[in-house]
């Protein structure tokens, strides 16, 4: 057993490739954490907000943890990530769910990568044993017009993907939704495809698209309704055009547990980043496999440990559809500035050192400053 004696804590940002409307200040923006426990040992996380996209700032997810989660933490053993998460529920307790997820996520990664370095393991190796030893990615197609679409697919295709994931729902009309899915199926025709509305549809809009998306060859739609659509989603599924998949409102394997008794959908789109990190991850991939749902993979542009992160799990748990993880395709240098860890293609392989396997630089390490401990 090991302890927590110190936190540190820092700002680092990215430089993106392209565009993407989640992001409008030109860089991927993220805060890294340190884990160091009492024999001198080093675990490194990230959380990733997108105010976009997410209820957490930047700013918000820095002073959650270096004035709440940090001194939480200090003492804790970081294998024990049950005792962890009690900690930081205790500091910052959920309403709904849980309560600033993607700032509780940086703490539970580096627990993961501390654990895996004190153990000599993989953090895949910790969450059960390698099963798959590469993820495959899906390329996001997300753009206003056919023209610009026609380019993000023939980018991809010439990258070496074959899988696209498109972004439909506002502020594209669903006319546009359409000839926009039934275009990349062209262009694309053998490649596993799905559509991702980020809750944007009403009930009458998604139940007109989803067989839309079926005769065009889609696989899934994800996230067409806002979470708290309940009945929506019901009765959505129970059209059966297609797999439903949710993506927004998994934040918890207990809400997790409730949408699957209520019938909502079939299958998630997993984040790691929004769930509060691996641990709960982990424990949902759990209750889609007890249930016999779909695990798709997602992410939110994920750079560098974050990545890596979403990587040893889809891997840990055989993932068998591409993964929709951008960070490779929007950030420089693939999404990583360790050369060790990065896409080829549509493919990473699993980091294979111990803990999340992903090496610091010298910019990481001067952005870091103490929060708590000595």
């Amino acid at each position: 057993m090991s302890k927590i004696v110190r936190v540190e804590l820092g700002r680092l940002d990215y430089a993106l490739v392209g565009e993407f409307k989640f992001f409008a200040g030109g860089a991927r923006p993220s805060v890294i954490v340190r884990l160091v426990d009492d024999e001198g040992r080093a675990g490194w996380g990230q959380s990733v907000p997108v105010e976009t996209w997410t209820y957490e700032t930047v700013e918000s997810v820095e002073t959650t943890l270096a004035r709440y989660l940090a001194p939480a933490v200090l003492g804790a053993d970081p294998a024990d990530l049950a005792e962890v998460h009690r900690r930081m529920e205790r500091a910052i307790r959920p309403s709904f769910s849980v309560g600033q997820p993607l700032a509780k996520a940086a703490i539970d990664l580096a627990c993961h990568d501390l654990w895996g370095r004190r153990a000599g393991k993989s953090v895949a190796e910790l969450l059960g044993g390698v099963r798959a030893p590469e993820v495959q990615l899906s390329w996001t197609v997300q753009s206003p017009t056919l023209p610009g679409a026609e380019a993000l697919v023939e980018q991809g295709r010439a990258l070496g993907y074959t899988s696209f994931n498109v972004k439909i729902g506002h502020p594209q009309t669903p006319e546009y939704d359409t000839r926009l899915v039934r275009r990349v199926r062209e262009l694309a025709p053998d490649g596993f495809h799905w559509a991702d509305a980020n809750t944007s549809y009403d009930l009458d809009t998604a139940l007109a698209l989803a067989p839309v998306l079926a005769d065009a060859g889609f696989r899934a739609l994800e996230s067409p309704l806002p979470p708290n659509r309940i009945r929506d989603y019901q009765r959505l599924r129970r059209q059966g055009a297609l797999p439903i998949l949710m993506d927004e409102g998994i934040v918890s394997p207990v809400e997790t547990a409730e949408f699957i008794a209520l019938g909502m959908m079939d299958g998630i789109a997993m984040k790691v980043a929004r769930c509060g990190g691996l641990w709960p991850a982990g424990r949902i991939v759990g209750l889609l496999a007890e249930s016999g749902l779909a695990l798709f993979a997602s992410g939110l542009s994920d750079p560098e440990w974050s990545l890596a992160a979403s990587i040893h799990l889809f891997a840990a748990a055989g993932l068998e559809r591409p993964a929709a993880l951008n960070g490779p395709q929007y950030i420089a240098d693939r999404g990583t500035a360790d050369p060790a860890f990065r896409a080829v293609r549509d493919r990473v392989r699993v980091p294979r050192g111990p803990g999340l396997g992903v090496a610091a630089d010298a910019r990481a390490t001067a952005a870091l400053r103490v929060v708590a401990g000595a």
